[in-house]
């Protein structure tokens, strides 16, 4: 297995992403979408998820593929974006046919970064516009760290941010992952310097500085979020519910419904791997899987394992090349894993 040429998940052919941000709001959103509808589902392992849309994903409900998914900041107020998603697609005549009316499926999930140090006095909700905006920029290349979704997103030591990693397969299918990463746990070993992630890195994608050699490592707990946090919200804010990972991996093996949740369910241990401590009950960790469909597999049994590997594989560096890519902006509660 070896990247794709971007190492983004826009490798996997027919899938587009865009982003759209507000520095002053210090959040933003992200969307993943196809030029034609694909197939999708999705697996939550936190406890306080914040999602839409997301039951018409389990296998046994009866819409066969979506139009776009949606990662946003802004909390519950984030869904919204979904709905500017909506508008976007309704505009290009796309969604599912009831009659003589579309209707665009467009689930989401959110993270929580309404405590980041950013001007959130809207007047009006911005996330609608912020959503429409992402649509129309999606495309095959976009940035990562300080962007979209990862815009104002923190994790326990430093700065967190959106993430993307992909991998080309032996027989020739393509995997790749997109993720929000604001954790309540740590992205780095005490000290900051070394990613938990380091072992799966490729390359130099997020600095090559290598595993720590440290013993004994998870149990310090320290977290310089939880205290930026309480400084602003006071401190009888709960900050473990402050949090959240999401993340989408796709691939254009065509996968069904069942299958798209079997590789969510993989995926997820790469949370675990580059996050200490994962899915806690204040983190609302979810990952959606999407399928293009336009690579059949000649074993689907042991196939079906081997991209649920890669998913795995994609979404630990992906989470890892996040931090690695944020900069620094003023007004921020923490510091960047490098300064600029």
């Amino acid at each position: 297995m070896h990247p794709g040429p971007r190492n983004l998940i826009t490798d996997v052919p027919g899938i587009l992403v865009g982003n759209a941000q507000d520095a002053v709001l210090k959040s933003g959103t992200t969307v993943l979408t196809a030029n034609k509808p694909f197939t999708a589902s999705v697996h939550v392992m936190g406890g306080a998820p914040g999602t839409r849309e997301t039951d018409l994903l389990a296998p046994d409900k009866s819409a066969a593929k979506i139009d776009a998914l949606v990662l946003s900041g802004g909390s519950a107020f984030g869904l919204d974006a979904c709905s500017g998603v909506m508008d976007g697609l309704h505009d290009a005549g796309r969604g599912f046919p009831v009659g003589p009316v579309r209707v665009p499926l467009v689930p989401g999930a959110i993270l929580f970064d309404l405590l980041n140090g950013g001007d959130k006095g809207w007047a009006k909700n911005p996330y609608r516009a912020l959503g429409r905006v992402a649509f129309e920029a999606a495309g095959p290349d976009f940035a990562l760290g300080t962007e979209g979704a990862g815009t104002g997103a923190t994790t326990a030591m430093l700065k967190g941010g959106l993430g993307s990693a992909s991998l080309v397969l032996e027989n020739g299918a393509t995997v790749g992952a997109l993720v929000a990463a604001n954790p309540l746990g740590a992205v780095t070993t005490p000290g900051e310097r070394h990613f938990w992630a380091a072992p799966f890195e490729i390359g130099d994608e997020f600095g090559a500085i290598g595993p720590d050699g440290a013993a004994g490592l998870g149990r310090n707990l320290q977290s310089r979020k939880i205290a930026a946090i309480q400084k602003l919200g006071g401190a009888s804010l709960p900050p473990e519910r402050a949090n959240t990972t999401i993340a989408i991996v796709a691939t254009d093996a065509a996968l069904s419904k069942a299958q798209c949740q079997r590789i969510a369910i993989a995926a997820h241990d790469g949370i675990g791997r580059a996050i200490v401590p994962a899915h806690t009950p204040g983190d609302g960790d979810l990952v959606f899987a999407a399928s293009s469909g336009s690579r059949q597999l000649d074993t689907p049994e042991q196939e079906l394992a081997q991209i649920g590997h890669a998913a795995s594989l994609c979404l630990t560096r992906a989470i890892a090349r996040a931090i690695y890519h944020a900069r620094p902006e003023p007004g921020d509660l923490l510091p960047c894993w490098r300064p600029r």
